[in-house]
């Protein structure tokens, strides 16, 4: 049994008198932690990461977060302290991306996580829960990415355009792309980051104007074989309209908009193909495959450039520079060792 009277640090989200969402970090006990419907598994948690959906929880945007208080943190890697599994035993070291977790339930940032025995994933000898967070949601996603486009174009097909490439899924996007023989046409707002994109196997790296038509044709002049589009809205749009025959795009984002200006001529002239990608809700099998792939042969190291690590004490200003699109690469989170 877990001793309820041994304290964590947790960044906990609350409601002031005004209305306003406010964050900080507490200490709390494993009495606090919300009860989970069935076996449950309490991490220890030694990592997170900072996503955008997370800084958004972090502000208490009622679009992510379930009720207030709350804990973010949409993933995790630690250790196993207690378990209701014969399949999860004290001291295995796991993961867990998706599910409900930083969301509907509280989350990772979190020196203790209490979740459904169903969530975790085991982290295979030498995989240790800060390369798994290097990975995270992010990686996971632009793995989902990477595995449709495979499904239908090949290496040899031509460039491969990456939007959002210095973001957390776009680094992973390009390194993996790269590592599977794809040529990449990584596309940035950041261009002091060349040099970092290349070192990730890119081939070419452009700026956003090279995915921006204003023009109303239906279809324009074919330039990409397929695409990772992080961003959506008109780029994704200028994308489809720009997609070789039978091209794909993998589209798992939306800061650039939610609107979709298309006819459907791509998609019935040229066998186009938008494959929409979701990585909280993804099924427990395809999950496992994609996670054997990160963990064995598709495994790539991000330079140490591209990785920041936080305590929760740092977290009010990852937050910040990722919603004005300051954050290049990874931003850890290390909920242990904090003090108030």
């Amino acid at each position: 049994m877990i001793p309820t009277n041994d304290s964590f640090a947790a960044w906990v989200v609350r409601e002031d008198a005004q209305g306003k969402a406010e964050g900080k970090s507490e200490f709390l006990s494993a009495e606090d932690l919300p009860a989970v419907d069935g076996p449950a598994v309490h991490i220890a948690v030694e990592y997170s990461s900072l996503n955008y959906k997370d800084a958004l929880a972090c502000r208490g945007h009622r679009g992510v977060v379930g009720q207030l208080p709350h804990v973010p943190g949409i993933d995790c890697a630690g250790t196993v302290v207690q378990s209701d599994s014969p399949e999860l035993r004290p001291g295995d070291a796991v993961l867990v991306t998706g599910y409900d977790l930083g969301a509907a339930r509280w989350g990772g940032y979190s020196g203790l996580v209490r979740a459904p025995v169903k969530w975790p994933v085991k982290l295979p000898p030498g995989f240790t829960p800060r390369d798994a967070m290097l990975f995270g949601t992010a990686g996971f996603t632009a793995a989902q990415c990477v595995m449709a486009i495979e499904e239908r174009v090949a290496p040899d097909a031509g460039d491969v355009v990456v939007t959002g490439a210095t973001g957390g899924v776009g680094v992973f996007a390009v390194a993996l792309l790269a590592k599977l023989g794809y040529r990449v046409t990584a596309i940035t707002g950041k261009p002091q980051h060349e040099g970092l994109l290349r070192k990730l196997g890119a081939a070419e790296v452009l700026g956003r104007d090279a995915v921006t038509d204003d023009s109303d044709k239906p279809m324009l002049t074919e330039r990409w074989a397929a695409a990772v589009d992080t961003v959506g809205g008109a780029p994704l749009a200028m994308i489809v309209r720009s997609l070789r025959y039978r091209g794909v795009v993998a589209a798992c984002g939306l800061v650039a908009g939610t609107e979709l200006p298309l006819s459907v001529y791509p998609f019935l002239l040229r066998g186009v193909t938008l494959a929409g990608i979701d990585s909280a809700k993804c099924p427990r099998e395809p999950r496992l495959e994609v996670w054997r792939r990160l963990m064995g042969p598709w495994r790539v190291e991000l330079p140490e450039e591209l990785v920041t690590t936080v305590t929760l004490s740092g977290l009010p200003e990852a937050v910040e520079r990722i919603l004005r699109g300051g954050v290049a690469g990874r931003t850890l989170v290390r909920p242990v060792g904090e003090t108030l």
